[in-house]
């Protein structure tokens, strides 16, 4: 509890520092948002019409330790102001339709390139020399090389548009949300299909390499011969000794993953016009939109710390060196 109580306290500064310094860049870069916005997309705004937008974004002639202050107190409330590509929205309402879908996409597509990168690393290195092991990290990382753009245009020109096995875009087919029943749960798995095997098939490479080389070094420890010589099983020896060990490092880039998720398919949800958090910030970068940029790198952030203080937990129960303080 101590242990994790320190890493605790840790991201938390880690989460304060991330939010000042989100507030801080827009206001320290030469001219300020709202001008930017106006010299952009508007001619026809007079001086009353700017300095209201101005304000509605925080960027007062306040002493900037009051709006700092403000802007705390926005950020506890959920509060990032509205969006100028989709306004008069709120940020939250835009982030909030988006949201949901990049958290299914990128842990779909993460968790099953954990899963399986993992599984045909431990096999390649338990099974070390043979066509497995010859054969399968060598591909996974060759397919892995291709440019990603590429890779993710050449799976929808094949699939979706040529064979049609699967949706041309979007996360569903109708207009709204389909309902939670059978029929709707169906069409959102086959639009998620195709934009998650995408991230896979680009990911499985590492995944598969890290693990496997980690078995290797884990198998080569004196206590995994000791195990052998006590007559255990070697599916036993390896699940509950050589595994385990070796999935350490796997589980340190898990949350780095898990962190990036909403960052790292930017890609695959504009090739498959998929409406997630990654496709928003694309759209909001060619909008010049402030306020749902600032809110969206800051939820990248604190996603990326708070996927990292989870690792830092399940380490505590996988490696009995941190829970006897020994955290080296």
């Amino acid at each position: 509890m101590y242990y994790i109580a320190k890493r605790l306290a840790f991201y938390v500064l880690a989460a304060f520092v991330a939010i000042t310094v989100n507030f801080f860049l827009p206001r320290l870069t030469p001219g300020d948002p709202a001008s930017t916005i106006v010299a952009t997309y508007s001619t026809s705004l007079n001086a009353e019409s700017l300095a209201a937008l101005k304000a509605a974004y925080g960027l007062t002639d306040e002493p900037l330790l009051q709006q700092y202050v403000a802007y705390l107190g926005n950020v506890l409330r959920g509060d990032f102001g509205r969006s100028l590509s989709n306004f008069p929205a709120p940020v939250m309402a835009v982030i909030g339709a988006g949201f949901g879908w990049s958290i299914l996409l990128g842990l779909t597509s993460v968790l099953l390139s954990f899963v399986l990168g993992s599984v045909l690393g431990a096999i390649a290195a338990w099974r070390r020399g043979g066509w497995f092991d010859r054969l399968t990290p060598p591909v996974l990382l060759f397919l892995g090389s291709f440019p990603y753009f590429f890779l993710a245009l050449l799976l929808f020109y094949v699939f979706c548009f040529k064979l049609g096995w699967f949706p041309m875009g979007n996360a569903y087919s109708s207009v709204n949300p389909p309902a939670l029943n059978l029929s709707g749960i169906g069409d959102i798995l086959m639009h998620l299909i195709a934009p998650a095997f995408t991230i896979v098939l680009v990911s499985l490479g590492p995944w598969t390499l890290n693990m496997r080389n980690a078995m290797i070094g884990v198998l080569s420890e004196d206590y995994l011969t000791l195990a052998e010589a006590k007559g255990l099983p070697p599916r036993r020896v390896l699940l509950s000794h050589a595994v385990r060990t070796a999935l350490l490092p796997n589980i340190t880039a898990l949350g780095a993953a898990v962190g990036a998720v909403f960052s790292g398919q930017l890609l695959t949800e504009i090739v498959f016009t998929y409406p997630g958090l990654g496709y928003a910030l694309m759209r909001a970068v060619s909008a010049v939109d402030y306020p749902l940029m600032q809110a969206l790198f800051l939820i990248i952030t604190l996603s990326v710390l708070a996927a990292n203080f989870l690792v830092d937990t399940l380490y505590v129960l996988l490696d009995p060196r941190v829970r006897t303080g020994g955290e080296a």
